[in-house]
């Protein structure tokens, strides 16, 4: 998966960088982008609410910064759910809890909902360096 700043279409997975993480969502339109809680930002992480899965509209999602969009590889477009399965499933489970941010988070969340894979590079990228670091 490559990403771009290229505009966004129904059902695509997007990405905003917010300090040295990435907030991930499903983009439904300018007014509807669905992502496993709100954006990691220090007045969001100040709410103790409980994370859930929400629809907020882009703005708020990318919090002023740039939107990336993932560009799919043909396996990765050989193995994703269509656009209107993606949308249906991810408004399906708004409201849903239980984020973990090692084993359930918002980039975990687009995964499983594009690909039926609950993987995030970012936490496997985490844990090698951890490693590497720990067998130093």
């Amino acid at each position: 998966m490559k990403w771009e700043y290229k505009e966004c279409r129904f059902g695509d997975i997007i990405r905003v960088k917010l300090g040295s993480v990435y907030h991930y969502g499903i983009f439904v339109s300018d007014d509807e982008v669905i992502a496993f809680g709100l954006p990691p930002t220090a007045e969001n992480l100040k709410q103790p609410k409980k994370i859930k899965v929400l629809a907020t509209d882009i703005d708020v999602f990318s919090c002023g910064n740039l939107v990336e969009t993932a560009t799919l590889s043909l396996k990765e477009k050989m193995k994703r759910r269509s656009p209107e399965q993606t949308v249906a499933m991810a408004r399906a489970r708004i409201g849903e809890d239980g984020y973990n941010i090692i084993h359930n988070n918002c980039e975990h969340f687009v995964n499983e909902i594009v690909f039926n894979e609950k993987v995030s590079e970012q936490e496997r990228s985490v844990r090698e360096k951890w490693r590497r670091f720990h067998s130093e």
